[in-house]
């Protein structure tokens, strides 16, 4: 093997992640480019060629092998950057594009200054397993969603309507309003319902079990009157460290929730939000806003944040009191979070010092 592999030299390395292959491109720290080459993504492969090298910086992007890759190589004594793909346009948009040269794009980013990368932090495996929880339950949730479309729309072609009620009770009480001719064609559709019912059910328990067992922190996001255990536990599992944030009002951005800037001279565009960050903690919040807004939301700061706005604004004037309702909430849960303090709905009346509004 070359010196300059061996370890005399620090190395940089850009990792572009394949499904089945991967290509990677060793330079030196001034960017002289030593080695290309690929490896399987399997961890006895990526162990074959990293584990015995000296520690080096190694760039790579977020994807769905980053997380378990960068927990390798970190195990293996190197630098690990996770690159933020959709911040590094350089990649993204460029118009030559394949491995070699995205690997040696990113080796190039990491070696001149890794803050172009847009590094991202991953969580711990453990906590990766729990948030599969979460999306396992989600997915239950948008096939049984889909199933009852399904019904209802194969029931009202033929003139007639299934009786309203909740998705938990869908199957039960959907069985005696279906029309006799449609029983054969839709009673295994509804012992499926049932079945995802019963899944979902039981990812519920498993949710409270989580909570109660590892994450008691979520009962303090669960204080806020709409935001219950799914979410709680969405926020923890999602955010991981929240000391990482040095203001709670930078959750907002983390996640999506502001929007997106491109002010140049005197030109300053309203542009929607910048939808960055995980979808389904985003979608979440947004849910649990509807339900701060709707008919059966407590008298609260966010409540009346929300109010305001509907009645000032214009066109969709509620979506954008329900994103502005969201963002605050995430600011409000990250509070909680860290400083362990009561809740306070109305603290802008209660002049009580407990939980600030962060702007």
């Amino acid at each position: 093997m070359d010196d300059r592999i061996s370890g005399r030299v620090k190395l940089v390395c850009g990792l572009d992640l394949g499904d089945r292959t991967s290509t990677f491109c060793l330079c030196t720290g001034e960017g002289e480019t030593v080695e290309q080459g690929r490896v399987q993504t399997t961890a006895p492969s990526l162990a074959r060629r990293f584990e015995a090298m000296a520690p080096m910086r190694i760039a790579l992007e977020v994807g769905a092998h980053s997380p378990w890759v960068s927990r390798l190589l970190r195990q293996w004594g190197h630098e690990v950057i996770v690159a933020n793909a959709r911040k590094v346009k350089l990649i993204g948009n460029s118009r030559r594009k394949n491995d070699r040269i995205d690997a040696q794009t990113l080796a190039d980013l990491a070696s001149v200054r890794p803050r172009l990368l847009h590094p991202v932090e991953h969580i711990s495996a453990e906590a990766q397993a729990d948030r599969a929880v979460l999306r396992s339950r989600d997915a239950l949730v948008r096939a049984r969603s889909g199933l009852i479309s399904h019904v209802r729309g194969v029931v009202k072609a033929q003139g007639e309507r299934v009786v309203s009620c909740s998705a938990e009770a869908f199957a039960k009480k959907a069985a005696s309003s279906l029309p006799a001719g449609l029983v054969e064609a839709l009673k295994p559709t509804l012992e499926i319902l049932s079945e995802l019912t019963e899944k979902i059910r039981c990812y519920d328990r498993q949710v409270e079990r989580l909570i109660r067992e590892r994450y008691p922190q979520v009962q303090r996001l669960t204080q806020v009157k709409g935001v219950g255990p799914i979410t709680g536990l969405a926020f923890v599992l999602t955010l991981g460290d929240p000391t990482r944030f040095a203001k709670s009002r930078t959750v907002g951005a983390y996640l999506g929730l502001v929007p997106a800037l491109r002010d140049s001279s005197n030109s300053e565009p309203q542009l929607r939000i910048s939808k960055e960050g995980d979808p389904y903690l985003r979608r979440l919040l947004v849910q649990c806003a509807h339900y701060i807004l709707g008919p059966f939301g407590e008298d609260s700061d966010l409540r009346r944040l929300g109010q305001r706005l509907m009645v000032n604004g214009g066109k969709n004037a509620k979506k954008r009191a329900c994103v502005a309702v969201a963002r605050k909430l995430s600011v409000l849960l990250h509070r909680l979070w860290v400083s362990g303090q009561k809740y306070e709905p109305l603290y802008s009346i209660a002049g009580q010092v407990s939980v600030p509004m962060a702007a």
